[in-house]
């Protein structure tokens, strides 16, 4: 059995108020973490349903949708549970009450400690991730996140090095979407990557290991690689 380390956890943050948001931002991505954001309600819900990150950061006052709204959507139409924060200055047991109501999984008054906002994202995402399947299945694609192991059609490939499965797993928690290569060097180097075609190096290591199934790993011309199943 071979272990992995933990990628770093994906954030969304869901916030209209710029300078705010961009030291939100700052905090985070010092922790080694990917970021995406959005300023107004519609476009954090699209976000997270379209990706689901591993904690939702989510203000309360928000343009198009506000948090409550944004939030009670998230709950009916996401296929799995999302670890919801809600970021506002309302202190009043009544406010705190409709959040929890709408879905929130915890609350962070503003203004809030940089620290603090790490400590409830990473106890977020541990209870996010009691709810989510360690097996991740796509077409003849089979993951096993505890284990590490991979099988295509049944069949326990020998273990991969370690920058190739998580190289294969981010495309496959990816699919449909493509990944940039700017997202897939982010997800193997948190910080900086080598100055060499690292990238390049991994991705040949990959598709020797997956053999006549390397088909599974689709080059998009100028845009970056997904996973790309059998019809």
């Amino acid at each position: 059995m071979t272990t992995t380390p933990s990628p770093p956890l994906r954030i969304l943050v869901v916030e209209d108020h710029a300078p705010l948001r961009a030291q939100i931002v700052e905090v985070l991505q010092a922790a080694g973490w990917r970021v995406e954001e959005a300023s107004d309600g519609r476009l954090g819900l699209q976000l997270a349903l379209e990706q689901p990150p591993d904690v939702l950061l989510l203000d309360l006052g928000l343009p198009g949708l506000d948090g409550l709204q944004v939030c009670q959507r998230l709950r009916q139409q996401a296929d799995r549970h999302i670890p919801v924060l809600m970021l506002t200055a309302r202190d009043s047991l009544a406010d705190k009450g409709q959040g929890f109501a709408a879905g929130a999984d915890d609350y962070l008054l503003k203004p809030f400690a940089g620290e603090e906002l790490l400590w409830r994202c990473q106890a977020l995402s541990r209870r996010g991730e009691l709810g989510r399947s360690p097996l991740l299945e796509r077409g003849p694609l089979q993951i096993d996140r505890r284990s590490a192991e991979v099988r295509i059609e049944g069949q326990v490939l020998p273990p991969l090095p370690r920058q190739a499965y998580r190289l294969l797993l981010a495309l496959a928690e990816a699919y449909p979407r493509t990944l940039s290569r700017s997202e897939l060097q982010h997800t193997l180097w948190t910080d900086e990557p080598p100055e060499s075609d690292a990238l390049r190096s991994h991705l040949y290591t990959l598709r020797q290991a997956l053999g006549p199934a390397q088909t599974l790993i689709k080059t998009v011309h100028s845009v970056g690689l997904r996973l790309d199943l059998p019809a």
